[in-house]
């Protein structure tokens, strides 16, 4: 049995209902692309899943909020009374 996308074994099921005319596109499109539905819905839907997630873990800045970040990152403001007695309590409670 061929192996699936990431090294495992096509082994789980997933079952849709959906209307006759998206059946009809969706046996076209594979068609065209020369490869079986299955094989169509299984890489169609896997790469939609892969950039939706990606999209999601991507954190997009406009302009001006983008140069705050940068800023911030290349100069940090220095720390504040809370925070150096956060860390004075963290470094004990780790003691």
């Amino acid at each position: 049995m061929p192996q699936a996308a990431f090294g495992s074994k096509r082994s789980a099921r997933l079952d849709a209902r959906v209307s006759q005319k998206e059946k009809d596109l969706i046996e076209a499109a594979a068609s065209l692309r020369g490869i079986s539905v299955t094989d169509f819905l299984r890489t169609t839907v896997t790469d939609a899943a892969q950039r939706i997630i990606r999209e999601s873990e991507v954190l997009t800045l406009a302009e001006r909020s983008r140069k705050i970040f940068v800023e911030a990152l290349l100069n940090p403001p220095k720390p504040g009374a809370a925070a150096i007695a956060a860390a004075r309590r963290f470094k004990q409670e780790v003691r």
